[in-house]
């Protein structure tokens, strides 16, 4: 084999999974059972695809009722912004989860005559995209054109309408305090990382604010509810509407998607097959949402409901991702693409009878403006109820003068300060919702232990790492000899995992090995960036080449190659994965299996005495691949043990991953399931250490040694095996230190 072989090994894991992301299309339809005998059963039938839709997206949080819109008002204003002949406009604000709310302004019809307080002939939620503010398609402000303001628009043809404020994607706002790190990501990263870890997405947080609104305006508009309502707002059962353009068209799609309540959605400028969502800002991330959503299975939950899909010119942003966050583009969606996944959604539904009431309206070739007349008028006639009583709006009512104003900027700051906060609230009751995870483990002897971790394991990979079902090639083995020193011999070995994945490292064989003894392995896990060769030879970096000092004390070692090398290169292949449910060890794992399989077909390896021992992101690998891969007799996790979560999702620590450039590092979940301490428990009862220098920038001493005690209680107190489980702590850096974890090697493999 020529070249880099390690880049062989990214760009073939990349083949794989554009490869797996186009199959997924596919792969679908065993996640569905559609009932098309009625539109309530077919409500029913999708109810768990709804459910997963709402797990996956972080829509998981109980509301809070709505009893009232709250005006925005002060001493200084009584909080009308405009009031025109047939509408006036406040800033509101309702609660949605926890301390979350959303904000935005409020666009009610006026009393005319002697006719009741309020006329709207429909309710709309009309949701901007993220880069606009809700006065801009309200208003006549600058920035944007009058023809594009859709809710005013709208209020103008007598719909009660609710603008809510989306978090936009201006960057670095946040900041680690007097430094430049986080500069590099946008607001709308920056809040998507904490709660990624923690279950949560900001996509979801939006859709919260959504429905929110959506239960705000059904306790006003459904006459059954006569609890504290408005009995002049009850003379006929208004529908209700949810539209948006560009993210507000997305967060539409996915919230009329989740709730039957809505009646009509529009879509515009942002729909699509999801399948390159990978390259979009990374706020958009969905772990597993091509499993069984694409845009046609998304559109398809909105049936038998109107939807409306605007092809349209969508908001075009670049994110260069040199500043520390992701690398991303969001183009106008592909007008071909656009009408084939529409297709796509109709066969979906061939079988629904009725036909639920669609349209798509192409402005221009597909990148015409949004919000059309076109548009408008079959949205509005979606939701008009024909017995309705008619009325006039008397036109346009365009107007740069305004009652008031409002400080959008603070606003804007307060909905970024409240979801960070709520994020840090999860991650304060995380360790209580693991332990409440967690509880089924019987620790009442090793073997009711080893029984009952099963199924969390199974669970781990499945849910969290992401299993690859599809069968292991044939290894198919090559191997050349490349080290030739006194002690011992080193051959660069090729085995194929998948198709075009493969599996790559090196072996070192010590000399003195005898015809038919069986020697202990270690496998030497390298870190971010780093290569095979550099825990061989050379003295680079952190590793002090410690498969080669291994290999002088008698083991056979084995260094693979792992994924995480190139920096975007890899970066993106977990992107890629998220989409389809899998992450960079859905790869590792079965690469390290197959390595695995492969050493114990060796005449002078002992299969039961193969341990791994890996620093850094080799340390993460030690975390994840060895509860997984059972045939490793012990784990050693170097220079990277600490309270995982915490480091992944606080935006208070200076140590914490939110501030940096591996915007790959965050995992879907962990915080309700596996923190390292749970990970630990996966790799119990077989013997686990951590070496940790006192001088580590991974983390201070007291987090590593909180999560540490978790682990140790668990072997120790519970299990009784207390000598299984080490931690060496040394002054020095994030290094090998290659002392007590020889030692522990020795002790554990039974190798002098």
């Amino acid at each position: 084999m020529g070249g880099d072989i390690a880049s062989n090994l990214v760009a073939g894991v990349d083949r794989f999974l554009l490869r797996e992301i186009d199959r997924s299309v596919d792969r679908r339809a065993k996640y569905w059972n559609r009932d098309f005998s009625s539109g309530e059963a077919y409500n029913r039938s999708i109810e768990p695809n709804r459910k997963r839709l709402a797990h996956i997206l972080g829509v998981r949080d109980e509301r809070k009722p709505v009893e009232a819109i709250e005006y925005l008002a002060s001493t200084a204003s009584d909080g009308v912004l405009f009031r025109g002949k047939t509408y006036e406009v406040r800033a509101v604000r309702w609660p949605v989860i926890g301390d979350v709310s959303g904000e935005g302004l409020l666009m009610t019809p006026l009393k005319s005559g002697d006719g009741p307080a309020w006329e709207g002939l429909a309710d709309v939620i009309a949701i901007p995209d993220a880069d606009q503010t809700p006065e801009q398609i309200a208003f006549l402000v600058d920035g944007i054109d009058p023809d594009l303001q859709f809710a005013r628009k709208l209020a103008e043809r007598g719909c009660r309408v609710l603008v809510p404020t989306l978090i936009n994607r201006k960057m670095g706002e946040r900041k680690v305090e007097s430094t430049d790190r986080g500069s590099g990501l946008s607001n709308r990263e920056f809040l998507y990382r904490s709660a990624f870890e923690l279950g949560r997405g900001l996509s979801g947080y939006e859709v919260q604010k959504v429905l929110a609104g959506v239960d705000w305006f059904t306790r006003e508009r459904d006459p059954s509810d006569s609890k504290g309502a408005n009995l002049e707002l009850k003379q006929f059962k208004r529908k209700l509407g949810v539209i948006g353009w560009g993210e507000g068209g997305l967060i539409a799609l996915y919230a009329a998607a989740l709730d039957t309540r809505i009646d009509a959605v529009g879509v515009s400028g942002a729909f699509d097959d999801r399948m390159n969502t990978w390259q979009e800002p990374i706020d958009r991330n969905v772990f597993g949402l091509l499993e069984q959503f694409g845009g046609a299975e998304l559109a398809g939950m909105v049936a038998p409901r109107g939807l409306l899909i605007e092809a349209a010119k969508g908001p075009e942003v670049t994110l260069p991702g040199n500043g520390g966050g992701a690398p991303a583009r969001l183009l106008t969606p592909d007008i071909e693409v656009v009408k084939r996944e529409f297709q796509r959604a109709k066969q979906l539904l061939e079988k629904l009878d009725p036909q639920p009431d669609w349209s798509l309206v192409v402005s221009g070739d597909g990148t015409g403006p949004y919000g059309t007349t076109e548009t408008l008028n079959r949205f509005f006639d979606m939701l008009v109820n024909p017995q309705t009583p008619p009325r006039s709006m008397g036109g346009s009512q365009l107007s740069p003068v305004l009652a008031g104003t409002i400080d959008t900027t603070a606003r804007h700051a307060r909905q970024m300060h409240e979801i960070d906060r709520h994020n840090q609230w999860l991650l304060r009751e995380s360790p209580y919702v693991r332990d409440a995870f967690m509880k089924d483990l019987d620790t009442e002897s090793i073997e009711k232990y080893a029984a009952s971790s099963e199924s969390y394991r199974q669970f781990f990979y499945e849910e969290v790492i992401g299993k690859i079902e599809e069968r292991p090639l044939a290894p198919n083995v090559r191997s050349r000899k490349s080290y030739d020193t006194p002690k011992w011999t080193g051959y660069e070995v090729v085995m194929d995992v998948f198709p075009d994945v493969i599996a790559y490292g090196i072996l070192l064989l010590p000399k003195d090995l005898k015809p038919g003894e069986k020697r202990p392995v270690v496998v030497c896990q390298h870190g971010l960036e780093g290569r095979p060769q550099d825990v061989v030879s050379g003295d680079k970096g952190a590793y002090h080449d410690f498969a080669a000092k291994l290999a002088e004390r008698g083991f056979i070692t084995f260094s693979p190659q792992n994924l995480y090398i190139f920096t975007d290169r890899f970066r993106t292949l977990q992107r890629k994965a998220n989409l389809v449910k899998k992450t960079l060890f859905s790869v590792i794992t079965p690469q390290h299996q197959q390595i695995v399989d492969w050493l114990k077909t060796l005449p002078n390896i002992d299969p039961d005495r193969i341990a791994f021992y890996g620093l850094s992101y080799g340390g993460k690998t030690a975390m994840r691949v060895p509860g997984l891969v059972t045939d490793y007799c012990l784990s050693i996790c170097s220079a990277d043990f600490n309270e995982w979560v915490w480091k992944n999702a606080s935006t208070r620590s200076r140590y914490s991953y939110v501030w940096t450039g591996e915007y790959e590092i965050f995992e879907f979940d962990l915080g309700s399931t596996f923190n390292y301490a749970e990970m630990a428990a996966l790799i119990a009862p077989r013997p686990f250490m951590v070496e940790r220098g006192h001088f580590d920038g991974v983390a201070p001493d007291e987090t590593v040694a909180y999560e540490f005690a978790k682990v140790r209680f668990l072997y120790d107190a519970r299990l009784h095996i207390g000598d299984r489980c080490e931690i060496e702590w040394f002054v020095g850096p994030h290094t090998i230190n290659g002392k007590g974890t020889y030692d522990f090697l020795g002790k554990h493999l039974n190798w002098p």
